[in-house]
């Protein structure tokens, strides 16, 4: 009988050590690398979408204007003379 409760307890004590195993796994290397998986493909549909819809401006001075906006949105320099998006000088 004792044999019988002390094997039902080590089961017991031997799943929640599992249990928590997993837990701490997921929490700490798991959730993380998904959440920024998930991030990374949001930007880039949504850096697709904008791009089709620069495209499908028809407008020069439109599309120029999108894409000085977006450059400057995304804390870069915009250089009216060339129509590049260049990353900002170290301060």
């Amino acid at each position: 009988m004792i044999d019988k409760i002390s094997l039902i307890g080590g089961a017991l004590i031997g799943g929640f050590v599992v249990f928590l195993g997993f837990g701490v796994v997921n929490d700490l290397w798991l959730l993380p690398r998904a959440e920024e998986q998930g991030r990374a493909l949001e930007r880039a549909e949504l850096d697709a979408a904008t791009t089709k819809a620069i495209g499908e401006l028809t407008n020069e001075a439109d599309k120029a204007r999108v894409a000085r906006r977006l450059c400057r949105e995304r804390g870069r320099v915009y250089l009216n003379a060339t129509g590049v998006c260049v990353e900002r000088a170290a301060e």
